[in-house]
């Protein structure tokens, strides 16, 4: 059973301007991240866009993803919809194809119980034998898995961790405390991947990966040499980047700051593309300060 660790990259999809796959690019998008030392790759995640995705969408890009990685690190999928049937369905796929685990982020829009998501995720996990990542992340879903909930997730065989997209690292304490020695903890925030791997924790799945996938590895890397000063070092150097965040929808930032290293990632599909000379000014100063401090 997979150990999620490490930094794992929540990878964009690119698109054409028409929003179309942009297959060519994925995959080079999947050598460059895997060429960079990154320990996994987590597709059709939110920055994935899978929101923004129908079925044979996601299946053609999980089926490009896994092909192109040809097991050379896990591949991670997100297969979280709104409903349990079509999440099991997603699931049975990712399985299908050779995913080495399943992402699944809690059912958004309707509001739902700590039983409602408790017999979500245990329907998903018993549908396959596929290993199952629960992704918690409220401010997108409405609802947080509380520790509770996450506990008693963590008894089920093939549940092997969770990732906390929160923010709130008193949240990721609780889920270390209560079950962090049966499943993986993960940070979903960049922000506080050193603080997840110093309470416990096994790594982050990171956006800003598709920016500045060398520099990610580096928190990591630095921590499991026990270099505590280069480790925060870096962790800090990627503060003015996610200060741009708070200017709106962060998959936006992310596919602009990786257009502006070079990376042709696309747009993110309408309505939640952010193109304005401010906000692309905004995030050129944020990667000046980081390169200058480097």
């Amino acid at each position: 059973m997979i150990k999620p660790q490490g930094i794992i990259a929540a990878m964009s999809t690119p698109f054409f301007t028409d929003e179309t796959l942009n297959e060519a690019e994925l995959r080079h998008q999947v050598d460059r991240l895997i060429g960079a030392g990154l320990h996994g790759i987590f597709a059709l995640g939110t920055n994935g866009e899978n929101y923004a995705m129908d079925f044979a969408e996601k299946v053609k890009v999980m089926e490009i993803v896994i092909d192109q990685a040809a097991k050379r690190v896990p591949i991670y999928i997100g297969t979280g919809c709104v409903t349990t049937k079509e999440t099991v369905a997603l699931t049975k796929k990712a399985c299908e194809l050779g995913a080495d685990c399943a992402s699944v982020v809690s059912p958004w829009f309707a509001a739902n119980t700590q039983d409602g998501l408790y017999e979500h995720y245990k329907a998903v996990a018993e549908c396959s034998n596929l290993p199952v990542l629960i992704y918690n992340m409220p401010a997108r879903t409405g609802v947080n898995v509380h520790y509770k909930t996450m506990q008693k997730l963590a008894q089920i065989d093939n549940i092997v961790g969770v990732k906390d997209s929160s923010g709130n690292f008193d949240n990721m304490q609780r889920y270390l405390e209560s079950c962090g020695d049966r499943v993986s903890v993960l940070s979903g925030n960049d922000s506080l991947i050193l603080p997840c791997l110093l309470a416990g924790g096994h790594g982050g799945i990171s956006g800003i990966s598709n920016v500045l996938p060398e520099r990610m590895v580096r928190i990591y890397t630095a921590w499991e040499e026990g270099n505590l000063e280069e480790a925060w070092k870096v962790q800090r150097s990627i503060r003015p980047l996610r200060d741009c965040m708070a200017a709106g929808n962060p998959n936006s930032v992310v596919k602009r700051a990786a257009y502006f290293v070079g990376q042709n990632l696309g747009p993110v599909r309408a309505p939640f593309d952010i193109r304005d000379e401010q906000f692309d000014a905004s995030i050129k100063a944020a990667l000046a300060v980081i390169e200058s401090n480097d």
